[in-house]
Formats: C-alpha cells, sequence, structure tokens
C-alpha cells in the first residue's frame, strides 16, 4: 500500500514558477516510475512527465523545456518544478506510480 500526497499547488501569475512535491507514505516506491499528471476542468486527465526508477524521463510537448521532474528516493518523494507558466496549465495535478496508486490531487491555478 502507497499513500501518495501532493503539495506546493496555488495561484501564480502567468511566467511565474512552482514546485510540486509527491511524498509517498508507507511502501517506498525507489522500486516503480512516478509520473504526474493533470486535469483542467472539463478535460481529460493527461500525462505531464514520468520518471523511472533509473532516472529515465519522459516530458509531454507541453512540458518540455519549462518543466523538470526530479525524484529523492531516500525521502521517497517526487518533486515537479514548474518554469514560465501560463494560464494553460491551470489544472490540477496528480502524482501517479506505475502500480496504480494517484495522490489526492494539487490545485495549480494561473493567472493572466
Amino acid at each position: 500500500q502507497i499513500e501518495l500526497v501532493e503539495s506546493g499547488g496555488g495561484l501564480v501569475q502567468a511566467g511565474g514558477s512552482l514546485r510540486l512535491s509527491c511524498a509517498a507514505a508507507g511502501r517506498i516506491f525507489s522500486s516503480v516510475a512516478i509520473g504526474w499528471f493533470r486535469q483542467a476542468p472539463g478535460k481529460e486527465r493527461e500525462i505531464v512527465c514520468g520518471i523511472n526508477r533509473r532516472g529515465g524521463l519522459y516530458y509531454s510537448e507541453s512540458a518540455k523545456g519549462r518543466f523538470t521532474i526530479s525524484r529523492d528516493n531516500a525521502k521517497n518523494a517526487v518533486f515537479l518544478q514548474m518554469n514560465s507558466l501560463t494560464p494553460e496549465d491551470t489544472a490540477v495535478y496528480y502524482c501517479w506510480t506505475t502500480n496504480g496508486y494517484w495522490g489526492q490531487g494539487t490545485q495549480v491555478t494561473v493567472s493572466s
């Protein structure tokens, strides 16, 4: 059993930055890949980026060059540094493990 807790969301102006955190309680997740997803109002949930257990990275086209995912297995945590935010990044952001666990989400709102 893994419990994921996201934090770090909030309201930011366009062009600003936020750093999201995903902390895991329970079994460590160093052996699984972790992803960040987001869901905007009226839209389907979409993948933003991911990191596997060896540090391999994936970024969606919208995230490339602006977002950075990292993990600290010793702290059971994954981070998402988001820069140059735009109103189109407004969504609830979720972390997810490849063995099927989701966090509760954290709201990111970018004002124009």
